[in-house]
């Protein structure tokens, strides 16, 4: 990695002084860029293990240091997954420690594994084209192609999440309700596994709501029962948009649990 100042840099005019000065970034978020737009571009796929930091260090030319600290916040952003003795992994949605990432909900007791797996029910599954809020979620034009899908999840029996799905149509050609049904994963894993597309962050909006005639036949409650509604876009790469997803939660077993640092 060049560092040297060019001939226009070390002689700058004087209006050259009423510029913006422009905003360098450490050399350590450079160098995670640069892994970044590895895994973008699939040069380093789910559950794969990176080259090491000696490695990445001669690639990019910069110190092992500058590398582990980049490779340090790639991994504090789930990104990636460091293994004593094995390597750097690229992260993937079906390792349990990831897979409940995105699922804030928990029994009142804490205990994730008391309830065991939810099971899930495909309620729907079709190709429609984008309304205008959907469209500017998900930065697509009104009227593109999206995939929605409805399900509910229950734990120990009880219809607890209600969800509902809109998915760009291009990258999920080919989900259909009966692939959904048939695989026993985390949906995020599917969507890395059969189409190449990992999400790695979210933004959520919660409020509270009253449950519609639908709504409370499908989660089994009355129309007065207080129901938590999130409201997640999640992305993938370079802030791409992939999935707008709305979950009605019922809270009366069940508690939004997130840590705050």
């Amino acid at each position: 990695m060049n560092h040297t100042a060019s001939s226009a840099e070390l002689h700058s005019s004087p209006s050259d002084a009423l510029a913006p000065t422009p905003a360098f970034s450490p050399l350590y978020q450079q160098i995670k860029g640069l892994i970044l737009q590895g895994l973008q571009s699939g040069e380093w796929k789910p559950g794969e293990v990176i080259p090491s930091e000696i490695e990445l260090a001669a690639r990019f030319r910069v110190s092992q240091g500058t590398v582990r600290k980049a490779i340090d916040e790639l991994a504090g952003d789930h990104l990636l997954v460091r293994r004593q003795g094995k390597g750097t992994f690229v992260a993937t949605h079906a390792e349990h420690h990831v897979q409940y990432r995105f699922l804030k909900l928990q029994p009142d007791n804490g205990d994730l594994n008391s309830e065991g797996p939810a099971q899930r029910e495909i309620i729907d599954c079709k190709r429609l084209r984008a309304t205008a809020e959907v469209a500017r979620a998900l930065a697509l034009r009104a009227g593109d192609a999206v995939l929605q899908v409805r399900r509910v999840l229950s734990f120990s029996g009880i219809p607890t999440i209600l969800e509902d799905l809109w998915l760009p149509g291009s990258p999920f050609k080919g989900l259909t309700a009966d692939l959904l049904a048939d695989y026993h994963g985390p949906m995020y894993a599917l969507f890395e596994t059969d189409f190449g597309v990992r999400m790695v962050r979210a933004d959520e909006k919660i409020r509270a709501v009253l449950p519609d005639e639908t709504q409370c036949r499908l989660l089994q409650v009355t129309s007065g029962t207080p129901l938590m509604s999130v409201e997640r876009v999640a992305f993938t790469y370079n802030d791409t948009p992939m999935e707008l997803r709305r979950g009605l939660y019922r809270t009366d077993t069940h508690h939004y649990r997130n840590k705050l640092s």
